[in-house]
């Protein structure tokens, strides 16, 4: 390629720019690729389209087919997920993912998954417990005089692939306004033993620096683009997603009463989608300016609150905004930058940050049974919807770990408070509060009997609340600690699965 667009400001790089198509034929067959992204935010584009290609054109590399192992942070754009992975390149995938086409390929078996907790792969990786990468492909908004990247709209895990990476390829994507320099505090933890501790004890503290750190040396590639993020849509709230947050606020309101939660509360952290959407509308009618965020993905909420000045600031690994989200932050960066940090994951999902900060975390739950397990990945048990994500690493180190999500699903179809949930990723130890439109139940300091009555009088809905109880009264009758009929608590699911209802 002809010249290198002004983004690229190392002049020993300039004469290694070059087309998405010379830049995938560096990316050896059966590559361990490990890529930027996360929640389709800040992932490389270009490059892996030119890699579907050549998948499909059943062209090998270095004498081999394209059987790739893909690393990211969190979930990536359908460049990769979608066109890569449907031309048959991606036989390895992990820590989490979010398409349609990447989990039909899972749950065929045609894909292997590895859905880790997302604070906890960078630890894996660092230390080779999942093999070595050898490629990483990088979004970047610059590269610096010194050769150093500046990311877009997401950290995740770019900056510790740069790090182990036998070599570099970067995406100069010029869609993202050169004033994203500034927003990023990249900082990454040393291996153990002798590990000093995280520096961080202010939600909004900065602690590294304003770019990844990258030898000139190892960057093999650049290529320039202008793609925009693929941007999310939210529904404008539900009745039922209204009531959830109504009942949040209620709760934190009794809190700040209680004494066991400042006015302006402790640093938030809300999952994604449509119902963390509706949890940080709620938000916008708390009573004290002043709230911030400690979180892992930032959405068109966050923007909302801290320009109706409720919130102050926000720090968090991605933004995942939707199109309006998306021209708001653009269009006002300068403004943006002074109350916006976005972060490796490593940090933003860190443990030792998560405790020390007294996090309030607030994530949804696909499911919930009655003595307040959690199932927030599969379907019926054994099929995966996205992913663990970060929601167990604020759930285990939170200073108050609330779950939320309806009573019901599949309109009214299926209970979404069962006797035993079908998969477990969040054990009764990690949920202090659960919340549903029916209600709030406030686990702290209950027994697992007195769990499943809080549970099933407060949080299901009122055509399964007969059923859980009738359940639960029998299955006392047989002793236990936790009691279960185990054979009727797993026909739950299997009459969903084989009647489309759980009513009788």
């Amino acid at each position: 390629m002809d010249g290198c667009c002004e983004r690229v400001r190392c002049a020993r790089l300039r004469g290694r720019c070059m087309t998405p198509e010379e830049a995938a034929r560096l990316v050896p067959g059966g590559a361990v690729l490990g890529v930027s992204g996360f929640a389709r935010a800040g992932s490389p584009k270009a490059v892996p389209r030119a890699l579907a290609r050549l998948a499909l054109g059943g062209q090998a590399v270095a004498g081999r087919p394209l059987q790739l192992s893909v690393w990211s942070g969190g979930s990536v754009g359908g460049e990769i997920d979608e066109e890569l992975a449907g031309a048959g390149a991606i036989v390895r995938r992990l820590p989490y993912q979010s398409l349609g086409a990447m989990r039909r390929l899972i749950n065929r078996g045609e894909v292997a998954y590895l859905d880790q907790h997302l604070g906890v792969c960078p630890e894996l990786v660092r230390a080779g417990h999942l093999g070595r990468v050898d490629v990483a492909l990088l979004e970047a908004c610059a590269v610096r005089e010194d050769g150093s990247l500046v990311p877009t709209s997401s950290v995740g895990n770019g900056a510790l692939y740069a790090a182990v990476a036998d070599r570099i390829i970067v995406e100069v994507n010029l869609w993202h306004p050169p004033e994203m320099e500034g927003l990023h505090d990249i900082w990454s933890y040393s291996p153990p033993p002798g590990r000093a501790p995280l520096p961080l004890v202010e939600p909004l503290q900065r602690i590294g620096g304003p770019a990844i750190a990258v030898d000139p040396d190892r960057i093999a590639g650049i290529v320039e683009t202008c793609q925009p993020d693929h941007p999310y849509t939210f529904e404008v709230p539900d009745d039922a997603a209204r009531q959830i947050g109504g009942h949040l606020l209620d709760f934190l309101r009794h809190e700040v009463r209680a004494g066991r939660l400042p006015p302006t509360l402790l640093p938030l952290q809300t999952g994604i989608g449509n119902l963390g959407n509706a949890v940080l509308s709620a938000l916008a009618e708390w009573e004290r300016p002043g709230l911030v965020f400690f979180s892992e993905v930032l959405q068109d909420g966050v923007l909302d609150l801290i320009d109706a000045g409720m919130a102050c600031g926000a720090s968090g690994t991605s933004l995942a905004l939707s199109v309006a989200g998306q021209q708001r932050l653009h269009g006002h960066l300068d403004r943006y930058r002074r109350h916006l940090i976005l972060r490796p994951q490593e940090v933003s999902n860190s443990g030792e940050a998560i405790r020390r900060l007294g996090v309030i975390a607030i994530n949804t739950a696909v499911e919930a049974d009655i003595y307040g397990h959690i199932n927030s990945t599969h379907v019926l048990g054994s099929q995966m919807l996205n992913g663990i994500g970060g929601s167990g690493d604020f759930s285990r180190n939170a200073f108050l770990s609330i779950f939320v999500t309806p009573s019901t699903a599949r309109d009214g179809k299926i209970s979404c408070v069962v006797p035993m949930v079908s998969h477990v990723d969040h054990t009764e130890h990690e949920v202090h509060v659960l919340i549903t439109e029916q209600g709030v139940a406030d686990l702290r300091c209950l027994s697992p009997r007195e769990r499943a009555r809080a549970i099933i009088s407060h949080c299901a809905h009122p055509s399964y609340r007969p059923l859980l109880e009738d359940y639960f009264t029998r299955a006392s009758r047989q002793g236990g600690h936790s009691p279960h009929l185990l054979a009727e608590a797993l026909s739950w699911h299997l009459r969903y699965q084989h009647t489309g209802t759980m009513l009788p």
